[in-house]
């Protein structure tokens, strides 16, 4: 039973979101890397991405979980006919009332069928029944697809900074949304 139903987009037929559980961990790191090896190709090294990279997600999201059961937010798988479709992963309220919408990723079967606006609904109504007046989120500077997609959902560009990913050094763009 969907724990979510998106009220200002057309969801996808057939979706059901809802809180994933540890059992889903493996799965959930499964998607974030297939995903990144295709939205990353030509921005982090191929090395990494054919080498490291499941290995990488596989540790993250073990760690990850164990701090979600902790308190630390929640991840929503979405499955589309009963088939994983994408995830969304958001971070609890910091200290000015924003949650970070940690993770974004639709299957590249699931791209342009609603589910990412779904998600985005999801993290929203996740924030705001925790007092938070705002998203935010990190997204790759070469990455203009999921740019396009962020700002055509009314986000909007607040700031660069320098990080590190996949051995090389990156710019991240922080996008914020106020909440309703």
């Amino acid at each position: 039973m969907p724990i979510y139903k998106p009220t200002n987009s057309q969801p996808p037929a057939g979706l059901v979101l809802q809180p994933a559980t540890l059992k889903e961990a493996a799965l959930i790191a499964d998607m974030h890397a297939r995903s990144w090896a295709k939205a990353y190709r030509g921005i982090l090294p191929d090395t990494y991405l054919d080498d490291e990279l499941a290995g990488d997600r596989a540790a993250h999201w073990s760690t990850r979980f164990d701090e979600l059961a902790d308190g630390a937010g929640e991840v929503f798988i979405a499955y589309i006919d009963g088939k994983a479709a994408g995830f969304v992963c958001v971070i609890a309220p910091d200290e000015t009332g924003s949650v970070l919408v940690d993770n974004l990723h639709a299957m590249p079967e699931a791209k342009g069928t609603g589910l990412g606006t779904a998600m985005l609904e999801t993290a929203a109504k996740w924030a705001a029944d925790r007092g938070a007046k705002n998203l935010h989120l990190y997204v790759l500077e070469p990455n203009v697809a999921a740019i396009g997609f962020y700002e055509s959902r009314g986000w909007r560009l607040a700031g660069r900074e320098d990080d590190t990913m996949g051995g090389i050094n990156i710019i991240a763009l922080r996008y914020t949304r106020p909440i309703g």
